[in-house]
């Protein structure tokens, strides 16, 4: 089984599944979001957004392959290019962290080490840019019903640590170089992190 991992492009963007192809809740402010879902025009914006990034900042994403297939993939970037980073009650995330968006590996695809194989894939990339942390907003209410806002349960499992407490949203945040010395158990509950992100439900405002 052949695994590997490359950066989100605009030449493999049609490779995220559809409802993240189509998903512009962070890239958009949830006016223009909501702007964007009653012209149809989300896909076009999701696109605009991924070359924006790129062309100013660069990889802004990770999609990893079994054997060609897409079979998971991470979204990350500056708070600066993160719009609805700032509708959240606990924002803004610190300067020196990059925001963890949303991710998922593919159901068919759990349990094989994906989801390690993409946070790595993020640790080097920030920390050749010299960027000391991943920040992100977890939702302490989440009841199991997919959506783009990750489970905070979930994200203090893997080593986050919360930095401004909420009842809903707290923003939690990860030292880059602790994933260095990740234990079995935090693997796991990475596995489950990821594997819990498939946005079907409809998107909770914020």
């Amino acid at each position: 089984m052949a695994r590997r991992l490359a950066n989100i492009t605009l030449d493999n963007l049609d490779d995220l599944p559809r409802r993240c192809r189509k998903c512009v809740f962070w890239e958009l402010d949830p006016v223009a979001g909501a702007r964007a879902a009653e012209t149809g025009d989300t896909e076009l914006e999701k696109e605009a957004w991924v070359s924006a990034v790129l062309l100013e900042w660069g990889s802004c994403g990770k999609i990893a392959y079994v054997d060609g297939i897409p079979a998971g993939y991470v979204l990350f970037a500056p708070p600066a290019y993160v719009p609805r980073s700032v509708a959240f009650p606990t924002s803004p995330v610190s300067a020196d962290a990059a925001l963890l968006m949303t991710g998922e590996v593919l159901p068919e695809f759990t349990g094989g080490g994906l989801a390690r194989m993409l946070v790595q894939g993020i640790v080097k990339d920030l920390t050749r840019r010299g960027i000391k942390a991943l920040e992100a907003f977890g939702d302490a209410e989440w009841h199991g019903v997919g959506h783009c806002v990750i489970p905070a349960d979930y994200l203090l499992a893997v080593g986050f640590k919360t930095v401004r407490p909420h009842p809903r949203y707290p923003r939690l945040r990860m030292e880059l170089k602790t994933v260095a010395s990740w234990r079995e158990d935090v693997e796991v509950a990475l596995e489950r992190l990821l594997g819990s992100m498939s946005p079907e439900g409809a998107l909770r405002p914020v």
